[in-house]
């Protein structure tokens, strides 16, 4: 029996014959010089350990509290790689130094969430609800799309992976998508059944979100058609790369992405950091480098931020791991970024200036970093992405 939810877990589908383009798609396909701003969230679940990602390596208190898990200053065996002789980058993210001296890549540190819930799974969505302590059914990421009349691009906004995060569900149109490869139809008998079921319901709700999938799936399957080959030498690594890779085919194949997200998980180090930290960030380092050579010129168009629900504690615990923390550490990455500086307020890590006597203090809100963003870059009003917010002063991430 064919059946909503059937349809819904058969993303799995495949669409040959399934009739003429639309509008948008013929629109898409024709030659353009100019492209939209694209905004890439990236999401780093468990909780990533800011400290020793961006390393204070001027701090006395940071090699007092971690005497067996913090990373070496500049110049010693495996120390960190100095941004501005306060702050370093962990050793396996030296390819990210180019970035960095090349303007393109900003550091905030002490950023994140002013609610100091712990939980990660409540932080997760009130962070991607960007409404800190409480829980919205859509996210910020979707309200930032700016509502379309008529014939809607159905991949404007996409999210990789097998569900839609929070960040993206509401009624601005998203679509979620596991491998850009697998998502296409098997059966087209099946599939022409379920487009006309889809349109002839009495729910408009469920008519356009149907519609909507088959567009997206027309188009997905249009783009897989021709074989992708990174530019310049570009190398992802991993999951993580390979959703990069994906968000930089829908790029280049004009179809009028707006905004993406993809996350990478593997954070939560309770213990034995120091090994699993290492490999970890070289797929996180080397896949946003890839990325940004892969696009090239396309970057001027482009901005990628990194996010985690809570930082770590300062002090390690008695298994050379850190616990649940709070304040945390955020990247902004792209062609118009005034990069290659570290932005926010310090807030320092004598006991006096922790969050809770334990964490480093959230100085930032991370919705000051993407408000500016999606008033700079999108162009849009961050009061609709985060209702009741007005950031304190701009922190200049972006040039004029």
């Amino acid at each position: 029996m064919l059946t909503r939810r059937y349809f819904m877990r058969a993303s799995a589908i495949a669409v040959a014959g399934m009739g003429s383009a639309p509008s948008w798609l013929v629109r898409a396909a024709a030659p353009s010089e100019t492209h939209g701003k694209i905004l890439i969230a990236i999401f780093q679940r468990g909780a990533a350990d800011g400290l020793n990602i961006v390393v204070p390596h001027f701090e006395k208190r940071y090699y007092e509290l971690r005497p067996t898990i913090a990373i070496q200053p500049p110049g010693k065996d495996n120390g960190a790689i100095d941004l501005d002789g306060r702050f370093g980058l962990h050793p396996s993210l030296q390819s990210l130094k180019p970035l960095w001296d090349a303007g393109q890549l900003a550091v905030v540190h002490a950023a994140g969430s002013p609610d100091g819930n712990r939980s990660h799974f409540e932080a997760q969505d009130s962070m991607e609800s960007g409404t800190p302590g409480r829980i919205t059914e859509d996210g910020w990421l979707n309200r930032t799309l700016a509502p379309i009349a008529g014939d809607t691009p159905p991949v404007r906004a996409v999210a990789i992976g097998a569900k839609m995060p929070r960040t993206l569900r509401g009624d601005r149109g998203a679509i979620a998508v596991n491998d850009l490869q697998q998502f296409r139809v098997r059966d087209n008998r099946e599939a022409s059944i379920f487009e006309t079921m889809y349109a002839k319901s009495g729910d408009a709700q469920l008519v356009a979100q149907g519609k909507r999938t088959f567009d997206a799936l027309k188009t997905i399957e249009s783009i897989n058609k021709t074989p992708y080959t990174p530019a310049n030498g570009a190398q992802y690594l991993g999951e993580f790369g390979n959703g990069l890779r994906q968000i930089a085919r829908l790029i280049k194949a004009n179809v009028g992405l707006e905004a993406a997200f993809v996350e990478i998980g593997g954070w939560d180090h309770h213990v034995n950091e120091n090994g699993q930290l290492p490999p970890l960030l070289q797929q996180y380092g080397n896949s946003l480098v890839a990325f940004s050579r892969d696009m090239g010129d396309r970057m001027e168009d482009i901005v990628l931020v990194t996010m985690s629900e809570f930082g770590r504690t300062v002090a390690e615990d008695g298994t050379n791991g850190t616990d649940h923390g709070h304040g945390n550490v955020m990247f902004v990455l792209g062609g118009r970024v005034q990069g290659g500086r570290m932005l926010g307020q310090w807030p320092g890590l004598e006991a006096e200036q922790l969050f809770e006597r334990r964490d480093l203090a959230v100085t930032t809100d991370f919705r000051s970093v993407l408000s500016e963003l999606v008033s700079g870059h999108l162009g849009q009003k961050a009061d609709a992405a985060f209702p009741g917010y007005a950031a304190p002063a701009r922190l200049g991430l972006l040039r004029t």
